[in-house]
């Protein structure tokens, strides 16, 4: 596949221990072992995405999250789980994919909620990946369809930079995707969940809830220069609006000299 056909990389969907625990003998087979063992193979790629890892945090893998489901509750922990992967070495974090990854959740797509998607493909957009699960063309309307397109230009339009934020937590070992906390220490930002920055100078602040319209962003100390082309001082906390179509982000602005 790579010298014929000019393939980069793969996506490795497998290796939980999970899957093994007792289908074998632990004297002769360790699950964790297997998993990082598998893991490894994605080294020989430039390009790769894992499912899962164990013990090659720091290494050039990109581990994806856990399968969402299609619902609300999985929406809201994509922050914080991406937070979290970062901090134990997985700096290169993939979200899951928009809409939910766990495969049953779209057994039946009457049931598929066009604005989870939506809302979901904006938290993705501000992360080191973006990958849907469904076809957007397939399950959305031309309206919700063209805001995921926006945002997938969003995406594509970043990645000059987010890819040399990727080289330079390659180096450092920080994370890209960031809690508030992590830059502006002992302000009392650890407990946010729904906000989070983009290495250290893009704060991204999305809609995670059903029908919300409007919502409260943390700023640090700093001026932060929005989607919106607004420009707020910080530190401060301002309710803002954000209708469906609005994934609101703001750029740290350079302090004069």
């Amino acid at each position: 596949l790579v010298t014929t056909y000019g393939v980069d990389g793969f996506k490795l969907d497998a290796g939980d221990p999970e899957f093994y625990i007792d289908r074998y003998s632990s004297k002769d087979f360790d699950p964790n072992e297997n998993c990082e063992a598998y893991a490894r193979i994605g080294l020989d790629f430039p390009l790769n995405e894992l499912r899962a890892c164990w013990k090659m945090a720091g290494q050039p893998l990109v581990q994806r999250l856990r399968d969402k489901s299609h619902t609300w509750g999985d929406v809201q922990v994509l922050i914080p789980d991406m937070i979290g992967l970062g901090l134990i070495g997985h700096q290169f974090g993939c979200p899951d994919l928009i809409g939910g990854g766990e495969w049953t959740s779209f057994q039946d797509t009457s049931v598929l909620d066009e604005e989870l998607i939506v809302r979901s493909a904006q938290v993705s957009s501000l992360m080191p990946m973006m990958q849907f699960s469904v076809a957007p063309w397939r399950v959305l309307s031309k309206e919700n369809l063209t805001i995921c397109k926006n945002m997938a230009n969003l995406h594509f339009n970043m990645g000059p930079e987010i890819m040399e934020l990727a080289r330079q937590c390659a180096v450092s070992g920080e994370p890209m995707v960031r809690n508030l906390e992590y830059e502006f220490p002992g302000k009392g930002y650890e407990e946010i969940k729904d906000q989070f920055l983009l290495g250290d100078k893009i704060l991204v602040a999305p809609v995670v809830q059903n029908g919300q319209r409007s919502r409260e962003v943390f700023f640090p100390e700093g001026k932060w220069h929005g989607d919106d082309g607004s420009v707020v001082d910080g530190p401060a906390n301002i309710k803002i609006e954000v209708p469906l179509e609005r994934l609101p982000w703001y750029r740290k602005l350079a302090e004069k000299s």
